[in-house]
């Protein structure tokens, strides 16, 4: 339960009562993606050359993030580029819908967290030994061969930390900052809470961005040449 998301009193009660036996951050998830791909398939059907609404705003976030990736990691990264984008949207809009009187964000969850840190690992290692193959395991044996076997055991204890670190950076944010808006509606007039929705939406902001950076950061290590 400590790991569970945050009690949710008005969500479990309407699933419970509609029959629907799933989690309620299963069911925000689901929310999320209908969403995001409603807002797919309206922007598709109304692309132009003037962008405006809806497609100037997809434009804006992800023309910046594909010239953040390939300044970062240069022309590669647009190989990989649609899952780190994909990422950054889908955690930022479950970050956000915490803030939506009654919701739940599915990432104060640390099974959703912990599916897509799992998704992150495979992915960067997929990456790796697509482009060196065998060779791949030179990522993992350091600049000095003398100190190859031990730069190997602390290399594979890294990488496999890497998943639980996404994992609880995320959750722990998350569950942290809606414990303290729960705690900030219960003992202040709702007025009051109006400007911590703001600071809140930016540290919501701030942590999708990070978790897009850190994977951003272990694929550019595996795209590139282990010196």
């Amino acid at each position: 339960m400590v790991a569970g998301g945050l009690p949710h009193q008005l969500v479990p009660v309407l699933l419970h009562e509609l029959g629907v036996p799933v989690p309620p951050h299963i069911f925000f998830t689901w929310v999320v993606m209908a969403i995001l791909i409603t807002m797919g398939i309206l922007v598709q059907k109304r692309v132009s050359m003037v962008p405006g609404g809806l497609q100037n705003f997809f434009e804006v976030i992800i023309g910046g993030l594909e010239d953040f990736v390939v300044a970062n990691i240069g022309e590669e990264g647009r190989k990989v580029f649609t899952i780190l984008a994909t990422l950054f949207i889908f955690i930022w809009f479950n970050n956000l819908m915490g803030l939506i009187p009654g919701c739940d964000a599915s990432t104060a969850n640390v099974n959703t967290n912990a599916a897509m840190a799992v998704v992150v690992f495979l992915y960067y290692n997929y990456w790796g030994i697509r482009e060196h193959g065998f060779g791949y395991i030179k990522h993992f044996m350091g600049p000095i061969l003398a100190l190859a076997p031990l730069m190997f055991i602390i290399e594979v204890f890294s990488h496999l930390a890497r998943p639980l670190s996404l994992t609880l950076r995320l959750f722990g944010n998350i569950r942290g900052e809606e414990i303290v808006l729960i705690l900030l509606f219960s003992m202040a007039p709702i007025v009051a809470t109006i400007p911590m929705y703001f600071l809140f939406g930016l540290a919501k902001t701030i942590q999708a961005f990070i978790f897009f950076m850190l994977t951003m950061i272990y694929l550019k290590g595996s795209l590139e040449h282990a010196h």
